[in-house]
C-alpha cells in the first residue's frame, strides 16, 4: 500500500516537499516519483507533524458506555490529530489486572484508528490499599508500561515508594494523580482570591506540590520513573525544576485547558468549567506556559473526560469534575503556545509526539518525520479557524469549555501506519 503527501512542509519549514509512503514506512521525501496505485493526499503547503501522542485520557470503556467508547474516543482522537493514546484505569471494572488491560488493549486494535494503550492502575480498585497486579499487567498481551490511579491520588507513602521500588523492574512509570487528600475534603475550586468572594470551598495549590516534592523524593531513592499528571501550579513547576537538577527520573504533562483557561471562569459558575485539578490563576497559567516551552513540563496531555449530561449540567458542588480535551488539543496549544511565540511547530511535535511517546514507552511513535520512519503523521492547516461545538464533536459527551470559541489551526488528516484514519474532520 502507498500512500503520496503532496507538497507537505515537515515542522512547518522549508519549501512544500512530496513524501511517499509505503507500507507504512516513509521511504521518501522531495520529489518522489508516484506509484501507479498510490493514494493521493494533497497537503497543499501545510505543517506535516509526527502523528500527537496522548499519555492521559478517558476512554469509559468498560463501564460508562453511555459516556464514551473505545470506537467513539478513537475517533475524536483521530479527528484531534492522535495516533496513540493512553486510556486511564478507572473504568468499571477498574483496569487492575490484565483481564480488563487486555481487553481494552484488543478493542483499540479492533477498532484500528488509534493504538489504544491501557495504563494499569497501581493500587487494587484505586482505592489506595494494596498494589495492583503491575506484574501480570505488564506481561500481557497489553505490555502495560504505565500504571496509575489518575482521578485519586496514590496518598500512602509507603505504597507508593513500593510501587516505584516494583516499577524499575518492569520498565515502567508511575504517573501520580498529585493531590494530598486531606487538603482538599470539600474542595470545589482553586483557594484563591475568587474561590472566596464567590463562596467556593477552596483547593490549595499546596495540596498538589506537597505530593509532587514528596514523590520526587520517592522517586529519586528508588531510581525510578515517576510521571506527574496534569501539573496546575507554578509552585509543582519550581518542586520539578529543583527535581530534575538533582536528576531524579521525573517527568510531567500540562493540560491544554490548563495552559488556557483560568479561575475567572468561576464567575459564571458553569460546571462544564469545574475539573480537577482546578482552574488556577493567570499566573500560574503563564508560568505553565513557561515551563513547557523551557522543558521543564515535558508534554501536553489532554485529561480528555467525557461526562453525560446529568453529570455535568447540575449544581456546581454535585456535578462530575472534568472535559473533553482530544479533538481541541491541537488548536488550543496553538492559541496558548505557538500564536505568543512560545513553541513553533518544531516544539509542538517535540511536547506533543516526541515526549509523550518516549514518556510510555512507544518506539513507533514520535518519531522524526524522515526517511525510514514510521508513518504517523498528523497534517495540520496553521492558517485555518474553526469554532467548537460539542454536539458537533465525535465524542459521545459534549461536555467542552470552548463551547462558541473561534481556535486557531485545524487537523486535515491524520495517517496510522500508512493509512489515513481522518481527513477532512471525517474518519476514513
Amino acid at each position: 500500500m502507498s500512500l503520496v503527501i503532496k507538497g507537505a512542509r515537515p515542522y512547518g519549514e522549508g519549501e512544500p516537499v512530496d513524501v511517499l509512503i509505503e507500507d507504512g514506512v516513509i521511504t521518501a521525501i522531495g520529489p518522489v516519483s508516484v506509484p501507479e496505485d498510490a493514494e493521493i493526499l494533497d497537503a497543499g503547503g501545510q505543517v506535516l507533524l509526527p502523528g500527537f501522542v496522548d499519555l492521559h485520557t478517558h476512554l469509559r470503556e468498560p463501564g460508562r458506555e453511555d459516556t464514551e467508547t473505545i470506537d467513539s474516543g478513537s475517533a475524536a482522537a483521530a479527528l484531534g490529530g492522535y495516533t496513540a493514546v493512553f486510556a486511564m484505569a478507572n473504568t468499571d471494572p477498574v483496569a487492575d489486572n490484565a483481564l480488563v488491560t487486555d481487553h481494552v488493549w484488543r478493542r483499540g486494535q479492533e477498532v484500528g484508528l488509534v493504538d489504544v494503550h491501557p495504563v494499569g492502575a497501581v493500587t487494587v480498585g484505586l482505592k489506595g490499599e494494596k498494589l495492583a497486579e503491575l506484574g501480570t499487567m505488564a506481561k500481557g498481551s497489553a505490555a502495560v508500561r504505565v500504571f496509575s490511579d489518575d482521578g485519586v491520588c496514590v496518598a500512602d507513602p509507603l505504597l507508593m515508594r513500593r510501587a516505584l521500588e516494583y516499577s524499575t523492574a518492569l520498565d515502567a512509570v508511575i504517573a501520580q494523580h498529585a493531590e494530598e487528600p486531606r487538603l482538599t475534603v470539600g474542595a470545589q475550586a482553586h483557594e484563591g482570591e475568587k474561590s472566596a468572594r464567590l463562596g467556593y470551598p477552596g483547593w490549595p495549590a499546596s495540596a498538589e506540590e506537597s505530593i509532587v516534592a514528596r514523590d520526587c523524593l520517592l522517586a529519586l531513592h528508588a531510581k525510578a520513573r515517576l510521571h506527574v499528571c496534569h501539573v496546575s501550579t507554578a509552585g509543582t513547576v519550581d518542586v520539578l525544576r529543583w527535581a530534575k537538577d538533582r536528576g531524579t527520573k521525573v517527568s510531567a504533562e500540562v493540560t491544554p485547558h490548563h495552559l488556557l483557561l483560568t479561575d475567572e471562569r468561576l464567575e459564571t459558575y458553569d460546571p462544564v468549567n469545574k475539573v480537577n485539578p482546578p482552574l488556577r490563576t493567570g499566573g500560574d497559567v503563564e508560568k505553565l506556559r513557561a515551563a513547557l516551552a523551557e522543558g521543564v513540563i515535558d508534554c501536553v496531555a489532554t485529561d480528555h473526560a467525557p461526562h453525560a449530561v446529568q453529570d455535568k449540567d447540575t449544581e456546581w458542588s454535585a456535578a462530575r469534575p472534568g472535559m473533553l480535551g482530544l479533538q481541541t488539543a491541537l488548536s488550543v496549544v496553538a492559541r496558548a503556545m505557538v500564536e505568543p511565540g512560545l513553541l513553533d511547530w518544531r516544539g509542538v511535535a517535540r511536547v506533543m509526539s516526541e515526549r509523550p511517546a518516549a514518556i510510555g514507552n512507544l518506539p513507533d511513535h514520535g518519531r522524526p518525520v524522515e526517511v525510514g520512519e514510521p508513518a504517523n503523521l498528523t497534517l495540520v492547516d496553521p492558517a485555518a479557524e474553526w469554532t467548537v461545538r460539542g454536539a458537533e464533536l465525535a465524542s459521545i459527551a459534549a461536555n467542552t469549555p470552548y463551547e462558541g470559541m473561534r481556535l486557531p489551526a485545524v487537523v486535515t488528516a491524520t495517517v496510522l501506519r500508512g493509512r489515513i484514519t481522518a481527513r477532512e474532520g471525517k474518519i476514513c
